[in-house]
């Protein structure tokens, strides 16, 4: 372990490119498990329209990676979301995201991990809860490596969820029962054997669901501190691996759609049935091990990701001093936020083992709507008389895409349940109240924004004011 003097924290070795950049976003975006775990509810509404929602979506989702282009290299943080928005926007607001953002972020990946049972059921018949908790300890062992060794590691993972999604497509497309038209001619399953017109209200029903396929590809702002050259690199890593991530779920779903003989096919939602008619029960196990691997694959990311959400909160001074120096400490072995990792992730295996955390998978999505709408936000602030001249990567027909992803994801906001909504709200109140009592009256010395310290300075001779890391 090793910290920097005086109460500050060592910065991470920027060690990654962004090919290995890649590679973990991707692994979080984790294709081959939102093929096989949140297309079949898609499949079961959206009928053969399904191509049509997702890739609606993912124009939608265009406009939010926009956005963490080019904010994630004018601000290059591992903090993410809330010092983007809490320099753009307001302390109190970055607070605000942040205390959503991490409670979000330890219920998501033992929610995630509690799918492996289901995929390895074809081999071997597992409890969800134990086999969620060893998938969470293997996340955080894992976490706490090297990040090129976590780019190796999840590098050799995706590969065979690239394979899995590979050969959905070839058998999908050499099984085509129905012609290529129908994907654009979609029709819905009624639910009696028939077959309903895929509406735009219909459409809009899905797309929430249709997002969510796609999230992920935010990871590549939490890397920003251990890529090299981030003000370049950030916007070339998120739009590669939305790009990437578009194909490779799309194009098996579309090759789905033309390779199942009647829509009740669709209406089931069984992809894994759907691949063993196609080609028999071994090809199916072999693909359903490798979601097994996706899960595992996207859990390892996000646990190292959300160490670093936390690792840049001790460099930002949010807790007592202290907490900053243990969860800032940076591991002399592998280089990486070893103490934070295991804050984030330890508490995930407890989850997983021992509490009904399914139910809060609703309030995950209102916090992914909420951080995402005050992402716009920043987007059309980021712009401004003291950022104007700062050599950041800067998105094309601004600011048309922060404005349509702010009334997307607003009025998707009015669609969320009031109990999921009251959840949040009861997150944001508890953190209100910290910032009241702890960080308020400490303004001058705690939750202090800050860029690591090779990106301090002004990015001109004119005042960007890029703001100076703390020590």
């Amino acid at each position: 372990m090793t910290s920097s003097p005086g109460g500050g924290v060592t910065a991470l070795p920027r060690s990654l490119g962004v090919f290995g950049a890649v590679l973990l976003t991707l692994s979080c975006l984790t294709p081959a498990s939102s093929l096989f775990i949140v297309v079949p509810p898609l499949l079961r509404t959206q009928g053969s329209g399904t191509v049509i929602t997702l890739l609606t979506a993912a124009l939608v989702s265009l406009g939010v990676g926009l956005c963490y282009a080019e904010l994630g290299t004018l601000l290059p943080t591992a903090g993410g979301e809330y010092s983007i928005v809490g320099q753009l926007l307001g302390r109190f607001t970055g607070w605000l995201v942040f205390v959503i953002s991490v409670v979000a972020l330890l219920v998501v990946p033992p929610i995630i991990a509690l799918g492996t049972a289901e995929y390895l059921g074809s081999v071997v018949s597992l409890d969800p809860a134990v086999t969620g908790a060893v998938v969470m300890t293997i996340a955080v062992a894992v976490g706490v490596l090297d990040i090129k060794a976590n780019a190796l590691i999840t590098g050799l993972f995706l590969g065979l969820e690239v394979l899995a999604a590979a050969v959905v497509s070839v058998l999908g497309f050499t099984h085509a029962q129905r012609p290529l038209s129908a994907l654009t001619h979609a029709t819905v399953p009624d639910g009696s054997g028939g077959t309903g017109p895929f509406t735009a209200g219909v459409l809009i029903s899905g797309l929430a669901v249709a997002l969510f396929t796609y999230n992920g590809f935010g990871t590549a702002v939490y890397l920003s501190e251990d890529l090299r050259d981030p003000r370049r690199t950030v916007a070339r890593t998120v739009l590669w691996s939305l790009l990437a991530g578009v194909v490779l779920i799309t194009v098996p779903v579309a090759a789905i759609c033309v390779g199942v003989a009647s829509p009740d096919r669709l209406a089931e939602g069984d992809l894994t049935a759907v691949v063993a008619d196609w080609a028999g029960g071994t090809v199916a196990t072999f693909v359903s091990l490798c979601v097994a691997l996706a899960i595992l694959n996207a859990v390892i990311v996000m646990v190292l990701q959300n160490g670093r959400v936390l690792y840049a909160s001790a460099r930002d001074r949010t807790w007592p001093e202290p907490v900053n120096r243990l969860i800032g400490s940076v591991s002399a072995r592998w280089g990486s936020p070893w103490a934070a990792t295991l804050a984030v992730g330890l508490p995930g295996i407890v989850l997983a083992l021992a509490v009904p955390i399914d139910a809060l998978l609703g309030f995950t999505g209102v916090a992914v709507t909420v951080v995402y709408l005050l992402l716009g936000c920043a987007a059309l602030v980021a712009r401004r008389a003291r950022h104007r001249t700062a050599r950041n990567w800067r998105m094309p027909l601004w600011p048309l895409a922060p404005l349509a992803t702010i009334a997307v994801l607003g009025y998707a906001l009015t669609r969320q349940s009031v109990r999921d909504l009251a959840v949040a709200g009861g997150v944001l109140l508890v953190g209100a109240a910290y910032w009241a009592v702890y960080l308020r009256p400490r303004s001058a010395t705690h939750w202090v924004l800050s860029l690591p310290a090779d990106l301090a300075e002004p990015d001109t001779a004119a005042d960007t004011l890029v703001p100076t890391a703390v020590h």
